[in-house]
């Protein structure tokens, strides 16, 4: 999985200088963590542009661009991408914690997953074009539980062809976009703590997922389809919880995106010769 830490300020600061500066120095002597609410649509490489440019620009900086980079730079980066179509918990690493991000990726995640029996698509969720359908009448909820239990705990799974994941430096998604052909990555192992069924509307349900880094909900999904002797994708994913941050208590909205909210959420990280070193969240209070 791919962490995006951008190092970027452009634009020239404004005549006020005094508090432009101070409340610049302030945002890039941050170093911790923090949560935003990421909502569908944008990549998350994208919200983690519009999150700089929102704090550059409250900073003072004129016309920034995120994307360029200059000598004063802010460090930001995020702990784990989440697909486009998805929508939840970003974690956000500034400063020092951008060091963090790598323990982030690694440990817990919770996701609520709607999924639909009986078609299948290219993308394994609902942006890409429906390559299979197949009947679904057959699969009860009892049937449906019973399949859960193949997987939970240390699994192999193969990750989509639409991932962030890359080969020769471009990303799987990105090259299968431009007509590259793609070969799906080998199996790789996997941990699901726990997998629940929530709902069962056929061909709608809805599961409780928490796993481990390196983990994909879209496939899960499509080898669920496949194992109940029909096809499925995933309809709506949204992520609960990452590592110690949950989306209820923790998650900045985009109005929050602000110094003075992220000041009052952040999780601050010291970094000494033993590496950073992170205390418990504060609750962000959206």
């Amino acid at each position: 999985v791919i962490v995006n830490i951008g190092t970027s300020m452009a634009g020239s600061i404004s005549n006020t200088a005094a508090p432009v500066t101070s409340s610049l120095s302030k945002l890039q002597s941050l170093n911790g963590l923090f949560a935003i609410y990421k909502k569908q649509g944008p990549t998350s490489a994208n919200v983690l542009n519009t999150l700089k440019e929102a704090l550059l620009k409250e900073a003072g900086v004129q016309n920034p661009n995120p994307r360029k980079r200059k000598k004063q730079s802010l460090k930001i980066g995020h702990g784990g991408t989440l697909d486009s179509a998805a929508s939840g918990l970003l974690v956000v690493g500034v400063g020092n914690g951008t060091k963090m991000l790598s323990t982030m990726l690694a440990g817990s995640k919770k996701y609520v997953a709607v999924g639909e029996l009986g078609k299948a698509t290219d993308t394994l969720d609902a942006t890409g074009s429906v390559i299979l359908e197949k009947d679904f009448e057959h699969i009860t909820k009892l049937d449906f539980e019973e399949k859960l239990k193949a997987f939970t705990g240390d699994i192999m799974q193969v990750p989509p062809l639409y991932s962030a994941l890359k080969k020769d430096g471009q990303r799987l998604s990105v090259m299968l976009k431009k007509g590259h052909k793609v070969e799906a990555k080998p199996a790789r192992p996997v941990t699901v703590y726990n997998l629940t069924l929530q709902e069962f509307k056929p061909p709608l349900f809805t599961l409780d997922i928490e796993c481990g880094g390196g983990f994909y909900v879209r496939s899960l999904v499509d080898d669920l389809g496949k194992a109940l002797s029909s096809c499925a994708h995933v309809k709506e994913l949204i992520r609960t919880k990452q590592g110690q941050f949950t989306l209820e208590e923790h998650a900045l909205y985009e109005e929050k995106w602000t110094l003075a909210h992220i000041l009052r959420s952040l999780q601050p990280c010291s970094h000494s010769e033993q590496g950073p070193d992170c205390t418990k969240p504060a609750e962000a209070n959206t």
